[in-house]
């Protein structure tokens, strides 16, 4: 079963749980926290899924804030991380296969295009592509990072 990392801010607990709960007979779930809807700071859990999928490349994540734009900030920060925000599953299916993303965001508050189980779903079980094109980006992206 594929482990998978996942953590949430107050505005996105319920859905992580949701996630969590829909999808626990296809992976399993690393659940770094929030353990409620009480206020919590984004950055705390996008730092914490964001180091454990650095270290384990074979390991994906899982961010959810209230629309998912400011934890994917945060995830992104952690060196190694590819963070994509997905308000539909052709973006999570197009983050994986074009960019290698792993780890996705989604809104825990706001309206989707898809729901954010589906698109979480889609993330975890699309592949990258390794089409040369593919993967002569990811490599350009990664050079940013270490330059700078």
């Amino acid at each position: 079963m594929k482990k998978v990392v996942i953590g949430s801010d107050h505005a996105g607990f319920a859905m992580k749980e949701r996630v969590k709960q829909v999808l626990e007979d296809e992976f399993e779930f690393v659940d770094v926290g929030t353990e409620s809807e009480d206020s919590a700071d984004y950055p705390i859990y996008a730092q914490q899924v964001g180091q454990q999928v650095a270290v384990t490349p074979d390991m994906l994540g899982v961010v959810i804030c209230g629309n998912g734009v400011g934890i994917c900030i945060a995830a992104n920060k952690v060196n190694g991380v590819r963070c994509g925000l997905a308000y539909s599953k052709d973006a999570a299916r197009c983050a994986r296969q074009h960019n290698n993303a792993n780890v996705v965001a989604v809104g825990g508050r706001s309206p989707m295009m898809d729901d954010p189980v589906d698109i979480i779903k889609t993330f975890l079980t699309t592949d990258f592509s390794n089409e040369e094109r593919h993967a002569r980006r990811v490599e350009q992206i990664m050079d940013i990072e270490r330059n700078n």
